[in-house]
């Protein structure tokens, strides 16, 4: 996949302001990998994509119903748009630092 200024942008939105942008640069179905470049909306959530990603990453010790209620946090201030300008159903996206990795339902 090119990982140049051709490749598709996703756009995220806080509560209706530009949030951040997703240039994908990676596949592997269903996930989708990308640069990530944080838009003034992001500052908002930032600590919740931070414990997001803790808990993500607490392997033996991974908490599903505190992810869930994170997950959900973001699912009520968050709009995720592709590149057509449509915006998804529901997704699952995660942030860390320039890098950001996503799946998503029509």
């Amino acid at each position: 996949m090119s990982n140049g200024t051709d490749a598709p942008v996703w756009r995220l939105r806080h509560r209706g302001e530009p949030a951040g942008e997703i240039r994908v640069d990676d596949l592997d179905f269903p996930w989708m990998y990308g640069r990530f470049t944080p838009l003034p909306g992001f500052a908002a959530v930032a600590p919740l994509f931070a414990e997001d990603l803790a808990l993500v990453e607490a392997d033996d010790d991974f908490d599903g119903d505190a992810w869930e209620a994170v997950h959900e946090r973001l699912d009520e201030h968050l709009t995720l748009v592709s590149p057509s300008g449509e915006p998804v159903a529901a997704f699952i996206l995660h942030v860390d630092g320039e890098r950001a990795w996503f799946r998503y339902i029509g």
